[in-house]
This record gives C-alpha cells, structure tokens and sequence, in this order.
C-alpha cells in the first residue's frame, strides 16, 4: 500500500510501468507466433520438397546403381535435376532470409 505525499505519482508510475510490461509481454508473444510459424512452413515446404522430389533422386540413384551409362539422356536429365533443385531451393532459401534480415 502506498502511503505518503507522493503515493499518487508513484501508483502512476507503478501503472504506468505495468502498461509497459504488459505491452512488452504482447510483442514477445507475438513475435514467438511468428517464429512457430516460420518454422512449421519451413518443415512443411520440405516434406513437400521431399515428396516430390524423392522419388526423382530415387529414380536417379536406381539408374546409376543399376549400371546405366552417365552419357546416357534420361540419367543426364536426372542428375542434372538433382542437382538443380536443391540449388534453386537454396538460393530462395537465402533470398527469402536475407530479405527478411533486411
């Protein structure tokens, strides 16, 4: 309990100092919403990327095991898409954080 000559000015600072906190604690959980859901589409846009792009890598790797040539088409095409993809994924990756790190 505040008692004295100047308990009105510190109950005011002493609400003025909780309005500040409480709004302090809605940004820290706003930006932790923020960051869970970053997270969760960055796991969901790899699942989708390994789905999609699985069974290619697996076709890929069969092709080269199986003793088909390297100079053969079809494993040229898939090797090259093996290798291209994770690049492009990779630079949007870096594109989309260094963006939001500007």
């Amino acid at each position: 309990m505040l008692v004295g000559h100047c308990a009105d000015r510190e109950r005011e600072v002493a609400q003025s100092t909780r309005r500040v906190v409480m709004a302090s604690l809605g940004v820290i959980k706003e930006q932790k919403a923020g960051r869970k859901r970053v997270r969760a589409i960055a796991i969901a846009s790899i699942l989708v990327f390994l789905l999609v792009f699985g069974p290619l890598i697996w076709w890929a790797a069969d092709n080269l095991i199986s003793g088909e040539r390297v100079g053969d088409l079809a494993c040229q095409l898939s090797l090259w898409a093996c290798i291209l993809c994770p690049a492009l994924l990779a630079a949007a990756v870096m594109a989309g954080w260094l963006r939001h790190r500007s």
